[in-house]
C-alpha cells in the first residue's frame, strides 16, 4: 500500500472532506485540513448532495477559521502533536469513511471514460503533458475536485498532480520557456487580480510578487480552463518517519542566507537549505533549513540565490534549527523572497 501523500483527500464519517497536507503523518491519524462540508445549497455536488467550501483559497488565516469549525463540531480532530509541536487538524484514521488519491481517479476514469466534458478535459491535460515530457500517463494523477466526484463541469479547475522530483522537472522544461501549442498563457486580468491578491494576503511589495509571478511555471490555460500542476513526491522520496525528529518552536524570526540546496523545493511542503545564515536581530547561523507549507513559495529560488524569509523558527532535535513559513504562529503565515546578490 502506498505512503499518504500531499494533496490526497479524505472523507470521514460525517461527509466532511479534508485535503492531507505534506508527507509527516501520527500513526493513528492523517494531517490534514478541512475544505468541504455537506450542505442545503452549494456551487458544489455530487449526485443529490451540495457542498461548501470551508476554505475559499489556501492562506493560514482561512486553516486557522477551519480548526475553529472543528472545535465546535468536532473537536476531537484538532490536536496538539507533541511531536511536531503542532497544533492542527488530525483526522483520527478510525474516522476515514473512504480515502482518495489522485492516480487511482485518473486511472478510474481512464477505464472507464469520461463521464462529463471536465474529465474528458483533465485527461486531455495529461496525454499533453505526458507526451511533451516524455512521461507515461501512470506518473499523473487527479486532484481537487474532480478527485471527490464534487466538480462543476461549468467552472471547476483541473488539478494534475505529477509524481517524483525527476518527473516534475521533466514538465517544468516542457512548460517553459514555451508551452506546448494546445495549452496558453494566464491572461492578462486573472494575473492582475493575483498579484494584488498576493500582496494583501503576504504583505509584500510589487516587486516581490512580480519576482514570484516569473517562477510560476505550473498554472496554464486548457481551453479557457485554469490549469494548476502539483508536483508530488514517490514513496520513495519521502525520507523522514514520523518520530524520528522532534521539533520546538522559539518564536518569529526573519532570516538571510544563501540556498545551498533547492531540489525539493519543487515539492510542497517546499524546503529549502541555507547556508551563511544571519537573522534580523544580528545572531547567525551556518545553516538551517527552511520549510514552506505555502504553496506560493514553492520552487521561487535556486541553488546559490540569496533570499530573504519570515516565519516561525524551530529548534530540531535540540541542536539543528529551521524556519517554518505558512504557519499560524505568525499573523500573515510569513514569506521569501529572492534579493539581489549584490
Amino acid at each position: 500500500m502506498r505512503l499518504p501523500k500531499d494533496r490526497d483527500f479524505v472523507e470521514t464519517v460525517e461527509g466532511w472532506f479534508f485535503c492531507v497536507v505534506g508527507y509527516l503523518h501520527p500513526p493513528d491519524r492523517y494531517t490534514a485540513y478541512l475544505k468541504y462540508t455537506p450542505a442545503s445549497a452549494g456551487r458544489w455536488a455530487r449526485g443529490d448532495i451540495f457542498y461548501h467550501r470551508e476554505l475559499p483559497y489556501y492562506h493560514v488565516r482561512n486553516v486557522m477559521h477551519t480548526l475553529e469549525f472543528l472545535e465546535r463540531e468536532q473537536p476531537r480532530y484538532v490536536w496538539l502533536d507533541p511531536i511536531q509541536g503542532l497544533r492542527f487538524s488530525f483526522v483520527p484514521r478510525d474516522a476515514v469513511a473512504r480515502y482518495y488519491a489522485p492516480e487511482q481517479r485518473r486511472a478510474e476514469i481512464r477505464r472507464r471514460g469520461p463521464s462529463d466534458p471536465l474529465e474528458a478535459d483533465a485527461l486531455a491535460v495529461i496525454s499533453i503533458l505526458a507526451e511533451s515530457a516524455g512521461l507515461c500517463e501512470e506518473c499523473f494523477g487527479i486532484g481537487g475536485s474532480i478527485l471527490l466526484g464534487l466538480h462543476n463541469p461549468a467552472f471547476s479547475d483541473i488539478d494534475v498532480i505529477v509524481y517524483g522530483c525527476d518527473n516534475a522537472l521533466r514538465v517544468k522544461q516542457a512548460l517553459s520557456p514555451a508551452l506546448p501549442a494546445s495549452l496558453a498563457d494566464l491572461e492578462h486580468d486573472p494575473r492582475a487580480r493575483w498579484r494584488a491578491e498576493i500582496a494583501e494576503r503576504f504583505a509584500l511589495n510589487p516587486e516581490r510578487v512580480t519576482a514570484l509571478e516569473r517562477r510560476r511555471w505550473n498554472y496554464v490555460l486548457y481551453r479557457n480552463r485554469y490549469v494548476s500542476v502539483h508536483p508530488t513526491r514517490q514513496d520513495s522520496e519521502i525520507r523522514e518517519v514520523y518520530g524520528a525528529h522532534r521539533y520546538r518552536a522559539l518564536g518569529p524570526a526573519a532570516v538571510e542566507g544563501i540556498v545551498s540546496d533547492a531540489r525539493d523545493s519543487i515539492f510542497l511542503p517546499a524546503v529549502y537549505a541555507l547556508a551563511d545564515v544571519r537573522f534580523a536581530d544580528g545572531r547567525s547561523l551556518p545553516a538551517i533549513e527552511i520549510v514552506s507549507y505555502e504553496g506560493l513559495f514553492c520552487d521561487v529560488a535556486d541553488e546559490g540565490d540569496r533570499v530573504q524569509a519570515r516565519g516561525l523558527l524551530e529548534e530540531v532535535d535540540g541542536r539543528d534549527f529551521r524556519l517554518v513559513v505558512g504557519t499560524g504562529a505568525v499573523p500573515d503565515g510569513g514569506s521569501l523572497w529572492r534579493v539581489d546578490r549584490g
